[in-house]
């Protein structure tokens, strides 16, 4: 080949074989290259994770201690949770967590709660779709964690897993609509037509779970709102 001696085709021969041996990993570092690229021009602070795990130890010793967060709260993340997160910083006697979703309390101490985490120093949720141009597509029932993302905590954790990209607001209205709602309206059981049907139905149902949209195109101040890309699927 042109302009490589021995050594330089040997490595191009094996960054093409690398290349065809793991096309799916391949495939999503380059595409979570490029969603870093765009979150980060529409300043939000970007970290990249392998999976999961990684995702936990990120926001546990590099973005807390980086932010000297104390007191935290959180937005129900299924994806969190999943990924051990939460049950982690409730364990941890250094910090004081604030959980709206304790199984405990009443629905009265939990909206309290809610109101009380747009005070507190780091909000950490999920996000129902990420477009490929970097924006955070959210649809809440009571608002509390798209009124999170937007303002009041100081700084706000976004976890990211793969299967949340889309390619553009369409993709995202359709994805949260009739793909994410549904699913968290099945795992609160709540009385929804998409509870049977998996499709939304545009209800009137009083246990309706989709209120209050929410679509951040930029982070401002810059850095307050930091985007972990999980490559791993994870969450609805």
């Amino acid at each position: 080949m042109e302009g490589l001696d021995a050594n330089g085709i040997l490595l191009h021969l094996g960054v093409w074989r690398n290349h065809m041996d793991s096309p799916i990993e391949n495939y999503w570092e380059a595409r979570l290259g490029r969603l870093r690229e765009e979150l980060e021009s529409n300043n939000f602070e970007v970290y990249s994770a392998a999976d999961g795990a990684e995702a936990k130890r990120i926001v546990q010793k590099e973005i807390i201690p980086t932010t000297g967060a104390n007191r935290i709260s959180w937005g129900g993340s299924k994806t969190a949770t999943d990924m051990g997160l939460i049950r982690a910083l409730k364990a941890d006697t250094s910090l004081e967590f604030l959980d709206p979703f304790e199984k405990e309390i009443s629905l009265e101490d939990s909206l309290e709660r809610r109101r009380q985490a747009f005070l507190v120093d780091l909000f950490i949720t999920g996000t129902n779709a990420l477009t490929e141009t970097g924006l955070l597509v959210n649809l809440d029932r009571t608002g509390n964690r798209v009124a999170a993302i937007t303002f009041g905590p100081k700084v706000v954790v976004i976890l990211v897993g793969r299967n949340k990209i889309v390619s553009d607001l369409d993709e995202a209205f359709f994805r949260v609509k009739d793909y994410a709602a549904p699913l968290v309206a099945m795992r609160i059981n709540a009385k929804t037509p998409c509870v049977k049907t998996s499709f939304c139905e545009d209800c009137i149902s009083p246990e309706r779970v989709c209120s209050a949209w929410g679509i951040v195109e930029k982070s401002y101040p810059k850095g307050r709102i930091k985007v972990v890309l999980i490559n791993q699927s994870l969450g609805f």
